[in-house]
């Protein structure tokens, strides 16, 4: 198992959540969390998957997102 953390502004989630959430789906990861910061409303955002391959394209294509920003680590 793995945990893939995903970052991104407000701004950048505005112009891209539709795109990061076909990313979602493709993959179809299970959400862990999700977090909307106050003072910013940056949004922090967990995943679990299953297999490291599909944890590090999913990051990967994650990324290619204008503002988003991410890692993953072994559960």
């Amino acid at each position: 198992m793995w945990l893939v953390t995903i970052y991104c502004s407000a701004e950048s989630w505005r112009k891209e959540a539709t795109a990061f959430n076909a990313i979602v789906a493709k993959y179809g990861v299970k959400p862990l969390a999700t977090k909307k910061m106050k003072d910013d409303e940056r949004r922090i955002m967990t995943f679990e998957v299953e297999d490291v391959s599909d944890a590090e394209s999913f990051q990967d294509e994650c990324l290619t997102l204008d503002g988003f920003t991410g890692q993953f680590e072994s559960l």
